[in-house]
């Protein structure tokens, strides 16, 4: 199965497993989801992953974190940069989701990083995604 946008499918996959409530989701193994993933649960979006292979075949395993009260923490995942229409942005445009409760998911030439982080170390590169 071709993908025409794997970071789209990721989110979509969070989602669809928060919806029936599900514990866990497996998502095909890629290094840029590898490191979204560790943003996720740096922020505390996400408990934790794993990558788990079957074969040659590699998927990220990752579990998702629910609030005591059994409500998702993740309210919303939104694309931000498409594939037909790439978002670049300098440390200084990246503002605050939501006053600080959410997070822009940002590439940078550092890595993949928190808007937090692109503003601390002043760098910029393509908003992925948006969490909160």
């Amino acid at each position: 199965m071709s993908m025409s946008d794997p970071i789209s499918d990721l989110l979509t996959r969070i989602r669809n497993a928060i919806q029936i409530d599900r514990d866990s989701v497996r998502i095909p193994f890629s290094k840029l989801k590898l490191n979204m993933l560790e943003v996720f649960k740096k922020e505390g979006f996400i408990r934790n992953y794993e990558v788990v292979a079957e074969g040659n075949k590699r998927d990220i395993l990752v579990y998702i974190k629910y609030a005591d009260n059994g409500v998702s923490v993740i309210n919303t995942l939104k694309r931000v940069s498409k594939p037909g229409c790439r978002n670049y942005r300098h440390s200084e445009e990246i503002k605050p989701v939501l006053n600080g409760l959410g997070i822009y998911i940002v590439t940078t030439n550092k890595g993949v990083l928190s808007d937090r982080e692109c503003r601390e170390q002043k760098v910029g590169g393509e908003v992925l995604c948006e969490v909160w």
